[in-house]
């Protein structure tokens, strides 16, 4: 039983998550940088811990040895990530539960499977899941990414198999692009990311983008509340989020949330996260990724759900 629970975050998402813990009766510990001590999010908990001290905002909230030692100190029982900073990091989410506390979020192994787009196709097309054609094996050589994207057939994607928002990521419109596509992404995956692996695709040159927000218990149930069009981006950042999609179809929408709903199970997820889609013109879909958090998009399916994420 939670009584009193740790928000390991800042600003909006901590204090929704300190106003639903009020409503069920829990007690709620915020955790402040130096530079944030005049924050709202610090005097909407019961408490507040300075946490970094010495250290800058992004910093002192990446502090997990730090965050640690409040929560014994506090007495907390569990811990919440909110988004960002600390939210999708397995070995935080490992730590906190040696350390006795309940981790409000998916399982580390889930994180760690589902943070490597890789991994995440595997396992995806592994349990019905439609994937686009590609390969993401281990055989990073450029003799073998040129093997597989001809026989994907061009134009294809190369994407980095760590990370996001576009970084690792180029088209390849022709096998004469290819070696220094593959270059250009893994350098820029290797600084980003640390990590210079990478996976590629057929690519689907008009696609909208749409993700799934799911939600699972610890029991098995998985359900999914619609989806949400972030088509319109800039630079492969979101730039508008709609709800629910312009073009979607009472049969598409069960079938993708299905395979959302299948994507969660496959390793046993449990908490929020968000399955994304690409949707060609043709009505076919396909697995992108899957988030394993609360996207800062939520408030979107909240209006139009009437729930509290």
């Amino acid at each position: 039983m939670i009584r009193r629970v740790l928000v390991a975050n800042r600003s909006e998402i901590a204090i929704r998550v300190f106003r639903a813990a009020t409503e069920l009766g829990i007690n709620t510990i915020a955790i402040y940088a130096e530079e944030d001590k005049l924050s709202l999010h610090r005097f909407k908990a019961d408490e507040s811990y300075l946490v970094g001290e010495g250290k800058r905002p992004l910093q002192a909230y990446l502090d997990i040895e730090d965050i640690l030692r409040i929560a014994r100190e506090a007495r907390v029982d569990a811990i919440h990530p909110g988004y960002g900073f600390l939210s999708e990091d397995a070995g935080f989410a490992q730590a906190v539960q040696e350390a006795g506390l309940i981790w409000i979020g998916p399982p580390p192994a889930a994180i760690r499977q589902l943070g490597s787009k890789a991994a995440a196709k595997q396992l995806a097309r592994a349990h019905g899941v439609p994937c686009l054609p590609g390969y993401e094996g281990d055989d990073q050589s450029d003799a073998r990414f040129a093997d597989e994207a001809a026989m994907i057939g061009y134009p294809v994607m190369v994407k980095a198999v760590a990370g996001g928002g576009g970084r690792g990521m180029r088209l390849v419109e022709s096998a004469q692009q290819l070696h220094a596509a593959l270059n250009s992404a893994r350098s820029e995956a290797l600084a980003g990311f640390g990590n210079g692996d990478l996976l590629v695709e057929r690519a689907v040159m008009h696609p909208r983008h749409v993700e799934v927000q799911v939600f699972a218990d610890g029991h098995g149930h998985v359900i999914h509340l619609g989806e949400r069009d972030c088509s319109v981006q800039r630079r492969h950042q979101k730039v508008v989020e709609e709800a629910p999609c312009p073009v979607m179809t009472p049969e598409l929408r069960k079938a993708m949330g299905e395979a959302a709903v299948k994507a969660a199970a496959s390793v046993n997820y449990v908490g929020a996260g968000t399955v994304e889609f690409l949707l060609d013109t043709s009505g076919e879909f396909f697995f992108l990724e899957m988030n394993t958090r609360l996207q800062v998009e939520h408030p979107v399916t909240e209006l139009i759900t009437g729930q509290d994420l």
